[in-house]
């Protein structure tokens, strides 16, 4: 059975990460290795739903595999995989797609989100676009968890229903399968307040589809300019101005430390301090936090040979987990 815990976080290659990446994701799910088992995985078959060209597939499957290592993740202490090396999990979508009721695909927030802009344009053939991978998206995220027993799974507000019908259709598996093997309930870690959500340029939630994100590893031109270029109001130097109304401040808030966060609130509550000063401040606290992480990622993406077998050596570790459940499933229905 499973070990105690099991932190299983995964990260679908579909192009270059974001600031709102790594303040949501990225740097939470590498605090957790400090204190719990964890794993990672690039879900590199979940990008086919959107991702037609080998080449771009390629380069976003490496360009995650750098992010993950340059932020952080040492794979010594971390099971660090790519998701297509472990044949069982595919194996495991089969299985449990057989029970899973369609009417549960019916209500995912993808599936339905897809259909309602078809409506919106006025398209009478509401599943027009969707292909099948989006429609199983819950039963192959369901596989990715259940194959390697995971526990835990951080998972962003948006996301709990991913986890609520990875819980269902372990529940279906369970309950007809349960004398001879029970998948554990993976619970969802969700974090409920506003300290992982980035603003993007605009204010609403930094998101590529937005357009709204600044890239995470800009050179530090071109982020100074991304950042110069983030709106502000004409709020004149010398008058006082509201911190928290203001995007760049909170951007500032998520990579300065308190003592410059609060000196920065202060003068501009007192007026003095101008929107460019700030956006100064800002470019400055991210750039100290992201400079040697930029370093790092541009040094592994100039060796794809090194990310490649770093990848490598994640797949007996990540293939022995995954055989141990499916052989245990497979005893279960009947065909082992």
């Amino acid at each position: 059975m499973a070990a105690t815990h099991l932190y299983l976080t995964g990260i679908k290659p579909t192009g270059d990460f974001h600031l709102g990446n790594y303040i949501g994701a990225i740097r939470p799910a590498l605090e957790a290795v400090q204190s719990t088992p964890t794993a990672y995985f690039l879900a590199d078959y979940h990008a086919l739903n959107t991702v037609k060209d080998a080449d771009e597939l390629r380069h976003s499957i490496r360009s995650g595999a750098a992010t993950w290592l340059a932020c952080g993740l040492d794979p010594e202490r971390t099971l660090f995989y790519r998701q297509s090396d472990v044949p069982e999990i595919f194996e495991l979508t089969t299985i449990l797609g057989s029970m899973t009721p369609k009417g549960l695909m019916n209500r995912a927030h993808a599936y339905k989100a897809a259909r309602d802009r078809n409506n919106e344009a006025g398209i009478t053939d509401l599943d027009a676009g969707v292909n099948m991978g989006l429609f199983n998206y819950p039963i192959l995220m369901a596989a990715d968890i259940l194959a390697m027993e995971a526990t835990h799974v951080p998972v962003g507000r948006d996301q709990s229903q991913h986890l609520e019908y990875t819980a269902d259709i372990a529940g279906y598996f369970n309950h007809r399968y349960g004398n001879g093997y029970t998948f554990p309930v993976p619970k969802g870690v969700i974090d409920d307040s506003d300290a992982s959500i980035l603003p993007g340029t605009d204010g609403r939630k930094m998101s590529k589809s937005y357009d709204n994100h600044i890239p995470l590893f800009l050179p530090q031109k071109k982020l100074r300019k991304a950042i110069n270029k983030i709106p502000t109001d004409s709020t004149p130097v010398e008058e006082p101005k509201d911190p928290d109304a203001s995007v760049p401040f909170q951007l500032l808030t998520h990579f300065a430390c308190e003592d410059k966060t609060a000196e920065v609130r202060k003068r501009l509550a007192a007026g003095g301090m101008g929107w460019g000063d700030l956006k100064k401040e800002l470019f400055e606290a991210v750039d100290a936090v992201l400079a040697p992480q930029r370093e790092r990622y541009d040094e592994l993406m100039a060796d794809p040979a090194q990310i490649d077998r770093i990848l490598a050596n994640g797949i007996e570790p990540a293939r022995e987990r995954a055989r141990a459940t499916l052989s245990r499933v497979r005893a279960a229905i009947g065909v082992g």
